[in-house]
């Protein structure tokens, strides 16, 4: 039932939590202000509901669309359950998209299903024709039969239209058409949208229901977001401006009418900076040489000219980086060769521009733009006519188009260029291609926030808010921070004195026996599961064997589970929630360690061991340097670049990690940090203590690692959660 208090009408419990009643009210305003707001609020603290509140209700009064989206799996099931609950206490009309490719009965690809709904929306507006051509033609019979001489002229003219659309439609009919896009057009679809909108559907509800009607609930869905409150969606329909471009068009709405809100936004970083990545390999280039032998057109010769010189550059510039051995030694993951230059364009540049010969690069970029446009339009022409079974993508386009780019942005500030090899698993041969690695995510995401109305981005983990705003693009947002509110007595941190775990220590015999030892004993202190993360799943297999996981299910200390390849996080989850005594070895760097919730007894006590800070590879230091650059200048901005790209993130996929458990006023557990620069030791700038917001600090209790047993042994006593006597130390 809705409560009397407007701004809660959309609040679907019996009272908000004291923090939630704020941050409502402080969104609520600052919507009306035309403001962005960045929201972190504690794991458990109500943040989805903060903000979809408050973001419904001004937009159900000011008749505007609410996008929620997320890029984490375990999120998008709960928006979906928070949705239905809201939609329980005031309806409103809601749908969650998902992407095509996962929503496609007959599993095509995307220009494929592009050029099969134009195939079949002409049938069957032929059909449509048709029908209304045959009426006229019987009526012209009926007045001619008459005696009305005009009228059987002109019904020999409606015979003669008849005829040629019916050769169309025989034409029409031997082609590629959808029948589940046939029937969205020619069936009633009210009963799906009564159904659809009757409640909260997932994508799979909505696949499996289409379905069974004929119908592509993909399209449906597509049709019936016109004049919804609230979509759930994935990042990629925003971060993406193509497809955000359409999906606003899908919903009738300008930009400016639409509010989003962002979980798991310290995520968006990353995010942007993969969607404005832009790439092209060795065998696409090939193709497109392919595609234009024999070719009989003016601009087939330039064309070749410009993707000929690339694609040798290329295979060049990586064949020659190999020392001796090194390329047997390529696997099947992509590997970066580094190829940039301090003050000069990179080396694949310089080798495309030795080994051009042509009349001018620009021009033959331009021709080869065209001819592929050409052949593109030919493609889906071909495919239209039924001459092909398949839309064919035409490469030339594709490698002409990556060139250009290449050609004009690659030297620019935060434009990394990069050459990866990898060996095709089937043919086994090395093959390569070139990366424009995008170093500064705001040039993806400023331009959403300038023109949407407003966004609520939320995370337990985006301060410092002043780096977050400068990453995004953000102006003047309203930040909103409120910590664990949960009774202190219930939690533990501790920052336990061991050796600093630097990437040269890690092998160090005494270090790993220090370790061991103090994780043995975390565990064996503690009544019910473990969660352990470390900086790789290297390290975290490291410590599974010392502790004698291995091949052995059972051990002294319980169930041991390793987080292995190949294995789904859910099944993982399951596999140490359903046991009451299990640790579960896992990467920081993994999916264990964001968006997946261990409430009460799942996990008791969590740890991070060491600083994970991820791969320091050379896009990494040109992340860095590019940060340097741009906010180096600001005040405090000394080492920007580490700050920024490195240290701020890792601390952040740290409190991530360990906002894992204490999910709720009656929860409790133990949280550790495994390192001696989490202490308050004199570790000059390898210190990160500093990193964490205050209020956390002041909760870090140092602690030797012989002593953490018994530290453990107290608060479990003083909770009175061991079953039977305790474990002696």
């Amino acid at each position: 039932m809705a409560t009397a208090d407007d701004s809660l009408r959309f609040f679907p419990y019996e009272e908000p939590y004291p923090n939630q009643r704020e941050a409502i009210d402080r969104i609520q305003n600052a919507l009306a202000r035309e403001q962005d707001v960045l929201l972190e609020g504690a794991p458990g603290t109500g943040k989805t509901l903060s903000a979809l509140v408050p973001a419904l209700s001004y937009a159900r009064e000011h008749d505007k669309t609410v996008v929620i989206t997320t890029n984490v799996h375990q999120q998008m099931r709960q928006f979906i359950q928070d949705a239905r609950s809201i939609t329980r206490t005031e309806p409103i009309r809601a749908v969650v998209f998902r992407g095509k490719s996962s929503m496609c009965h007959i599993d095509v690809g995307y220009q494929e299903c592009q050029t099969l709904r134009d195939t079949t929306r002409a049938h069957v507006e032929k059909q449509a024709d048709k029908a209304q051509l045959k009426a006229r033609e019987q009526e012209l019979l009926s007045e001619s039969q008459g005696g009305d001489r005009t009228a059987a002229d002109a019904r020999s003219a409606v015979v003669e239209e008849l005829e040629s659309l019916d050769e169309e439609l025989a034409n029409i009919s031997e082609t590629n058409i959808c029948e589940h896009y046939h029937n969205n057009l020619t069936e009633n679809t009210d009963e799906f949208f009564s159904w659809l909108f009757d409640d909260v559907r997932t994508p799979d509800e909505i696949f499996e229901h289409a379905g069974n009607q004929g119908f592509c609930g993909y399209e449906l869905l597509k049709e019936g977001m016109e004049g919804v409150d609230l979509v759930v969606c994935n990042y990629h329909h925003l971060l993406d401006p193509m497809i955000r471009e359409q999906f606003f068009r899908w919903l009738d709405r300008d930009p400016a009418d639409v509010i989003t809100v962002f979980d798991e936004a310290h995520n968006i970083e990353g995010a942007a900076r993969d969607h404005a990545t832009r790439t092209l390999t060795e065998n696409t280039l090939a193709s497109a040489l392919n595609e234009l032998e024999g070719l009989d057109d003016s601009r087939a010769e330039p064309a070749r000219n410009v993707i000929e010189a690339f694609h040798d550059a290329l295979t060049e510039t990586y064949d020659s980086s190999f020392g001796f051995g090194e390329k047997e030694q390529v696997g099947e993951n992509w590997q970066d060769i580094a190829i940039a230059n301090e003050n000069a364009r990179d080396d694949l540049t310089l080798e495309f521009l030795d080994r051009y010969e042509g009349r001018g690069i620009g021009i033959e970029i331009e021709l080869a733009h065209q001819l592929g446009q050409v052949l593109d339009e030919e493609y889906e022409q071909a495919y239209k006519d039924g001459k092909a079974t398949t839309r064919a993508e035409c490469q030339t386009l594709e490698a002409a188009a990556f060139i250009s780019t290449w050609m004009d942005e690659g030297g620019e500030l935060g434009q990394h260029p990069v050459v990866g090899v990898r060996r095709d698993a089937g043919t086994e041969e090395v093959y390569g291609r070139a990366e424009l690695y995008t170093c500064i995510p705001r040039e993806v995401t400023s331009g959403l926030f300038e023109e949407v109305y407003a966004s609520v981005l939320m995370s337990a983990t985006l301060r410092p808010f002043d780096v977050t705003e400068d990453v995004l693009g953000l102006e003047s947002p309203v930040t909103l921070a409120y910590g664990l509110e949960y009774p202190e007595e219930n939690r533990r941190t501790y920052a336990v004195k061991t050796p600093a775990l630097f990437a040269s220590e890690r092998s160090n015999p005494e270090t790993q026996a220090v370790l061991a030892d103090m994780l043995s004993d975390a565990i064996r202190f503690t009544p019910g599961n473990t969660l352990l993360f470390f900086p790789s799943y290297a390290e975290a297999e490291r410590y599974y064997d010392r502790l004698g996981g291995n091949s052995i299910a059972e051990t002294e200390l319980g169930t041991l589970i390793l987080d292995e390849a190949g294995v789904k996080t859910e099944d993982l989850r399951q596999q140490l929630v359903q046991s009451d005594n299990a640790t579960l070895f896992t990467s920081l760097w993994g999916t264990l360690a964001e968006g997946v919730s261990f409430d009460g007894d799942d996990a008791r006590t969590i740890a991070v061991v060491g600083v994970p800070y991820p791969h320091l590879s050379e896009r990494m230091d040109a992340v860095q340097d590019a940060y340097d650059r741009i906010y180096g200048g600001k005040p405090g901005g000394r080492d920007a670049g580490w700050a920024y790209a490195v240290e701020i993130p890792t601390i952040r996929k740290t409190r991530q990690a360990l906002g894992r458990v204490i999910r709720s006023p009656d929860d409790f557990g133990v949280r550790i940090v495994a390192d001696k620069r989490y202490t308050k030791a004199d570790m000059g700038k390898y210190s990160v203590r500093r990193s964490f917001p205050i209020e956390e600090r002041k909760e870090l209790t140092d602690i030797a690692p012989e002593k953490l047993k018994f530290a453990l042994l107290n608060f479990y006593t003083d909770h009175d959660t061991y079953d039977g006597d305790p474990p002696q130390p």
